[in-house]
């Protein structure tokens, strides 16, 4: 009998299939000198559970703001240690300057696809920096906020994409490292969890799947 719990794996981008958000966002604040509590006041305003509704982050992951709108914005918000202003043309590049994919990671995603599940993309864009061929090899069905307009938590983005896939959503575990946004997958119906790690998401979904990690 196929005691298998899971016929799809769906995952975020930045964080789960890169590189930890904190270790390249710390690259990117020490490479250019930026005063590091004026940023996180920024992203707590910007980016906080009590963050209004139309914030720039928020826009700019719904497609409504350009990347160069939102890198003129957050530019004008931080400043260097030593007073100088931010330079705002290039600033999404130079913040995920080191957002490398995790071998890791993308050795799992290889592997769950060749098993035959269902391998899905779902991320909030800053911008569209995604390795496209990498994309396209590790996944059958992308979601990219910025291409349908709307953004995790929203509920709406977690029906879409299990439209896109075309299974109910006990059928699916979800992968993300906001937790807000684990959170509202769990809230639609989906197996959600927080990653962390390679190893400790390739210990849930053999869980999940019936097999030996």
């Amino acid at each position: 009998m196929d005691e298998r719990r899971i016929d799809a794996v769906v995952l975020d981008w930045g964080g789960v299939l890169t590189v930890s958000v904190p270790a390249f966002i710390d690259d990117w604040l020490t490479s250019e000198n930026i005063d590091r509590d004026r940023y996180g006041r920024t992203m707590r305003t910007w980016m906080g559970r009590d963050a209004a509704p139309d914030n720039p982050v928020a826009r700019l992951e719904t497609g409504e703001l350009t990347p160069a709108e939102f890198e003129a914005l957050l530019a004008a918000e931080l400043v260097t240690l030593d007073g100088r202003e931010i330079a705002s043309k290039g600033l999404l590049r130079r913040m995920f300057g080191s957002a490398h994919p995790d071998p890791k990671m993308v050795d799992l995603v290889r592997e769950l696809r060749a098993d035959g599940l269902r391998t899905v993309l779902l991320s909030n864009s800053w911008g569209e920096g995604y390795p496209e061929e990498l994309l396209l090899e590790l996944f059958d069905t992308i979601v990219i906020s910025g291409r349908i307009g709307l953004r995790k938590p929203d509920p709406r983005i977690f029906e879409h994409t299990l439209d896109q896939i075309g299974l109910p959503a006990h059928r699916c575990v979800f992968f993300d490292d906001a937790p807000v946004n684990v959170e509202a997958a769990r809230a639609v119906g989906l197996h959600a969890h927080r990653h962390t790690d390679a190893d400790t998401t390739r210990a849930v979904i053999a869980q999940l799947r019936g097999v030996a990690a």
